[in-house]
């Protein structure tokens, strides 16, 4: 997404009634941060090869795309000719400085 590029008008998508007001454009659609984390999904699985994964999730604001990004990484887990053992665990920081 280049920084010029001015986002999608928001009557193209379904805004919950709460957010309406306060909703001007819609920059990134829900589809292609999907598309993107599986294909993140796909290139750790190329990376890894076949070494244990450890999978790290800062809380609590990390803890959907994890979710989203794991569940990806399963799948091509079980469906692939390949199966890599992965470590899920869960910390929380206390400031991001």
């Amino acid at each position: 997404i280049r920084d010029e590029d001015s986002g999608y008008n928001k009557n193209l998508f379904c805004i919950p009634k709460h957010y309406e007001e306060d909703l001007e454009r819609v920059f990134i659609p829900h589809g292609l941060i999907l598309d993107r984390t599986e294909r993140l999904a796909r290139d750790i699985m190329q990376d890894m090869g076949n070494h244990h994964i450890v999978a790290l999730c800062v809380l609590k604001g990390g803890y959907k795309f994890f979710a989203d990004l794991l569940d990806h990484i399963k799948t091509l887990n079980q469906n692939g000719d390949k199966s890599v053992p992965v470590t899920v665990d869960f910390v929380r920081i206390k400031s991001y400085c």
